[in-house]
């Protein structure tokens, strides 16, 4: 792991310099060397090269400036079948001196070998004084049509709820977000005491903060989302907006509130969704966000004086219908897969 990182953080210096970030040219200018100064195998010297232009091009995809990118912590991505393999007993792992072969905690395992699951590259990992290994899984699933279709969920996403929700049968369901919006709040306050000091102890808590509120986003959604693919059955169809734009769309928002608003990881709870409901014999589709919060789900009346913000209250100007205004978001939205569903059957 030293090896490979130190190799990593050699390369990224040239891949910095020179902005080239095709594998083939790295691969032609530095492979012999990486494994000359490095003492790598063939298939690691090849992982470099691809570790180093991933994380540049992920930096890049997130909008930050190019910047040097270095690698100050052991790591070790390993190949399927070249770096390493699995069986129901032993994990076979190469190293500078050759494979070795080792037992590991087989618990929970034994459902990715029955041949129609596939490994990816899996990257090596040390904390806690122990090795963990962070194994992708890949299988192929038939995808729900929209002629199997028994049941839609409109899934109104926000902030004070992380998701309300109206089914086919008529019911309602409220996942709260208070708890969350109170805890990222309380971090962002920390967060700025921080950024005051300047520090190098400030610094590096604030990159341990941010890591925190990384995990418990990401432990929240998968929370959320798999209570949400237990609820309903097989057959459902999930009907969420389109928030690629929340950002634009949330501008408006007083500054002091704005990063609660925008910064919740919308796109990853709809990943997170889409493969659990992929497993569970569902499907995900995402719809135009325009009105859903401020049409009657009663008599069709869009208006935007429908809708109360401040007391997240919907009431209809033209036929008094009054309920919450994520619910009604919600509502629409069923109303919208049940559209494209028939949309679906007819052949548009």
């Amino acid at each position: 792991m030293d090896a490979y990182r130190s190799a990593c953080d050699w390369l990224s210096g040239h891949v910095f310099e020179t902005g080239d970030l095709n594998q083939a040219s790295l691969n032609d200018a530095h492979y012999a060397e990486i494994r000359q100064r490095f003492g790598l195998k063939s298939q690691m010297a090849q992982s470099v090269m691809k570790t180093v232009v991933a994380r540049y091009k992920s930096a890049r995809s997130n909008g930050h400036a190019w910047s040097r990118v270095e690698f100050k912590r052991p790591e070790y991505d390993l190949v399927w079948n070249r770096d390493y393999s699995l069986t129901r007993d032993r994990f076979s792992v190469n190293t500078l001196d050759g494979r070795i072969k080792l037992d590991y905690a087989r618990k929970g395992m034994r459902r990715y070998f029955n041949g129609t699951w596939r490994f990816g590259t899996a990257k090596l990992v040390h904390k806690h004084e122990k090795w963990f290994l962070h194994i992708p899984v890949t299988k192929a699933f038939p995808e729900l049509d929209d002629a199997r279709v028994t049941n839609v969920v409109g899934v109104d996403l926000g902030i004070n709820f992380l998701a309300v929700t109206y089914d086919s049968q008529g019911e309602t369901a409220f996942y709260d977000g208070r708890t969350v919006k109170h805890k990222r709040g309380t971090l962002k306050v920390t967060r700025k005491q921080l950024q005051r000091r300047q520090t190098p102890s400030a610094r590096k808590r604030l990159r341990q903060l941010g890591s925190r509120e990384n995990r418990y986003v990401t432990d929240v959604n998968h929370q959320v989302t798999k209570a949400l693919v237990d609820r309903h059955p097989r057959g459902t169809l999930f009907v969420l907006e389109d928030l690629t734009g929340i950002r634009a769309a949330t501008e408006k928002v007083r500054a002091r509130n704005r990063y609660v608003s925008v910064s919740w990881a919308f796109h990853q709870f709809r990943q997170m969704l889409a493969y659990k409901a992929a497993l569970n014999g569902q499907r995900v589709i995402v719809v135009d966000p325009r009105h859903t919060s401020q049409t009657c789900p009663t008599c069709g009346h869009t208006e935007k004086a429908n809708r109360d913000k401040k007391l997240h209250l919907f009431q209809c100007k033209n036929c008094r219908y009054r309920s919450n205004d994520d619910r009604v978001g919600a509502m629409n939205l069923h109303r919208k897969g049940i559209e494209h569903i028939g949309a679906g059957a007819m052949g548009a």
